[in-house]
């Protein structure tokens, strides 16, 4: 997909073969007109091997809208696996290449919208000047943000607006997504109670399988049900409960990568009462069945 250089930094997938691997059914360049904001709409082929992805220099969010798959990506030596399903936004690192496989469930779409850089550092450098963490906004952006996934979709369908509409939209989706997604959390004073959410995961771990309780953590680390709940959310950021079934989820998809093991005894490893309990926990937690994680 070649951009005009005019209105972005680069070309950022000059040479990429795209129509094999998408169509594309929407240019807002094209098809709208605009220049300050490239929004396009995409079908996916549904299985893919070893695509590889050049870096781009400007913003890049993707939004499935259709479809669910694994997608795993390498980049930067590292490796990761992802749930593609409707609703969940990714955001590309800028200037970074990547090598993705996935096999979809069935048709895939998506809209994508690319922020030119020039548009993201002026609104930095309103926002005193700050360089912006790309890593931070995208790991941020991968738990949700209703307000985007909504800016995205609307102007994936933009009716009549001019490039006016596109340059307020890149200017607000810019100045949202450096104020709530690009900044690390300070690292806080190791504390007590630290001591013992650790306790409370190390315990997690060793009793995957067990049916164990909140009850049962509370008094492995001498705290109430209530107390536990409170320091361990502003430690981690979630719940006990949710802490406990993520670790669940994580050995499960281990077990389905590296084992043979039938899903319903991969199911009592991990501590779920039955096949059907881990599928409907797999299914909210990575957008995929067992069955389709293990065979892509």
């Amino acid at each position: 997909m070649v951009f005009d250089s005019a209105h972005f930094d680069l070309q950022p997938y000059a040479g990429f073969d795209m129509a094999r691997y998408v169509r594309r059914t929407y240019c807002s360049w094209e098809d709208a007109g605009w220049q300050s904001l490239l929004v396009q709409r995409f079908e996916h082929v549904p299985v893919v091997e070893d695509m590889e992805l050049p870096g781009a220099a400007d913003l890049h969010l993707v939004l499935p809208v259709a479809g669910r798959a694994v997608m795993e990506t390498r980049s930067g030596g590292r490796g990761s696996r992802d749930a593609w399903q409707p609703g969940r936004l990714e955001l590309r690192v800028p200037d970074q290449p990547v090598l993705r496989s996935y096999r979809g469930d069935g048709p895939m779409r998506s809209v994508q919208v690319h922020v030119p850089r020039g548009t993201v550092d002026a609104v930095a450098a309103q926002l005193g000047g700050r360089a912006v963490d790309y890593e931070a906004m995208a790991a941020s952006l991968a738990s949700g943000d209703p307000l985007i996934e909504e800016i995205v979709r609307t102007a994936g369908a933009p009716g009549a607006a001019d490039d006016l509409y596109a340059e307020s939209a890149a200017a607000f989706l810019t100045t949202h997504l450096l104020t709530r997604h690009a900044r690390r959390p300070v690292p806080r004073t190791p504390t007590r109670e630290d001591a013992r959410v650790r306790a409370a995961v190390a315990m997690m771990r060793e009793r995957l399988a067990d049916p164990i309780t909140l009850a049962d953590i509370a008094d492995e680390v001498h705290l109430s049900v209530y107390h536990l709940v409170r320091v361990f959310k502003e430690a981690t950021g979630t719940t006990p409960y949710r802490h406990l079934t993520r670790l669940r989820i994580e050995e499960a998809k281990r077990l389905l990568r590296d084992t043979g093991l039938p899903i319903a005894q991969i199911a009592l490893r991990c501590g779920f009462a039955s096949p059907g309990a881990l599928s409907t926990a797999f299914l909210r937690d990575t957008g995929v069945r067992p069955s389709v994680y293990r065979n892509s």
